[in-house]
């Protein structure tokens, strides 16, 4: 039993450390998008594109679309890694109630 908590805890840990990573790589990809798309929003508009469409077509210009994209995709990752997390304490609790209720009715 003991073995399987400390495998439990280093895959918790693992987990914690990709969750760590994902949330760096989505801030720098929204990062990247959102000043792509303000620039983008404020070329376009000089460019005397409609106010009314503008935002619409620069989010469908191919560029912005994949920016958008590979922040999705991060932010996908990121909260897959944390849902991660989450199993790996939840099923810690459950090893230490299951350790409790085994040692706790030991009898000498």
């Amino acid at each position: 039993m003991w073995h399987k908590i400390e495998e439990t805890m280093e895959n918790g840990q693992k987990s914690l450390s990709e969750y760590k990573k994902y949330c760096s790589d989505y801030a720098k990809k929204e990062y990247l998008y959102r000043t792509e798309l303000s620039k983008r929003l404020l070329q376009r508009r000089t460019e005397g594109l409609p106010a009314t469409i503008l935002s619409d077509v620069v989010r469908g210009e191919e560029d912005i679309a994949k920016l958008k994209f590979d922040r999705d995709i991060a932010e996908g990752l990121k909260n897959s890694a944390e849902k991660g997390t989450d199993f790996f304490k939840l099923y810690a609790k459950l090893m230490d109630s299951q350790t409790s209720r085994e040692w706790g009715q030991a009898k000498f």
